[in-house]
Formats: C-alpha cells, structure tokens, sequence
C-alpha cells in the first residue's frame, strides 16, 4: 500500500515508548476499557525486540499516529501469532494507515514463519472489526490462547 504524502511507517524506537503508551491509554479508555495493567504498554520497544515479535508505528506529518505489533500468541500452537497492541487515535481513523499497519503487521509473521494470525477486539471497536472482516480475518466463538484484552468479546483468526 501507498502511504499518503507526509507519512512514515517505521519499526518501533526506544524514543517511542512513553508516546505509544500514551495512545494505547487514551485509546483504551475512550472505549471504556479502564487502566491498562499490562507491563508490556511502557516497554514496547523492548517487548517487541524478542524473537518473532515486531512493532511498527506510524508518523504523520512527524507525530505518533498509531502503532501495530505482531507476536506469538501466548498459550497458541508455535505457527499462530497475535496481532496486537494495534491502535490508531481517532484523528488518524480512515486515512488508511491501519491498513498500511496491517498489510506490514502481516508480511512481517509471514516472514517470521507463522501460518495464522489472531486477533481480539472489543465489541466497541466496530472501526476495527471491519478492517479485519475486509482482510479476511474470520469471526470466532471463543478465544484462543491467553489473551490479554480486559473486556473483548471478539475474537478473528486468519489463515496466511
């Protein structure tokens, strides 16, 4: 995909971390998820240094404009990875950088050698259920794995 004039996706920095802790709080709470208690939202850069585990943001016109990471899914079969920690505030909805997210979130565990992707979200997020309904992301009855997500009730695995 193309990125818009102005805009940059990038892997995560270590200068990055307070930023997109931030953005995974407000955007959290705007969906009335609560406090985020996950040691993972300080240290992203760190978090996603580990093998098959990448984070990406992307900067618009130089300022943190969302943010998408991909990892094995905890407590999943080794050839399942999460998308996760996958958010973008409501300025940067609808411009097509989650898709741009999404398409690099999926090449990269693809290259890391996974054969599906899973994915939660929060009935709220209709915005994001639709991207992945559009990138062939299947409903599911139930979670897999461990999850992480307070709250979500939905639940998308694709095949890749």
């Amino acid at each position: 995909m193309t990125l818009p004039p102005g805009v940059v996706l990038r892997p995560i920095q270590a200068r990055d971390d307070a930023a997109v802790a931030t953005l995974i709080r407000q955007v959290m709470a705007e969906f009335g998820a609560g406090s985020v208690a996950d040691s993972e939202v300080d240290a992203m850069q760190r978090s996603y240094s580990l093998p098959r585990s990448a984070y990406y943001v992307v900067e618009r016109e130089g300022r943190l404009a969302g943010g998408a990471g991909v990892a094995p899914l905890l407590g999943g079969e080794d050839r399942v990875c999460e998308l996760r920690k996958f958010y973008l505030p409501p300025a940067s909805r609808g411009l097509g950088l989650g898709q741009a997210l999404l398409e690099r979130c999926l090449l990269t565990a693809r290259g890391f050698g996974f054969a599906q992707c899973y994915a939660e979200a929060l009935d709220r997020m209709s915005d994001a259920q639709r991207l992945l309904e559009s990138n062939s992301f299947q409903l599911l009855e139930a979670p897999m794995g461990y999850g992480g997500l307070r709250g979500c009730n939905t639940w998308y695995l694709r095949t890749l």
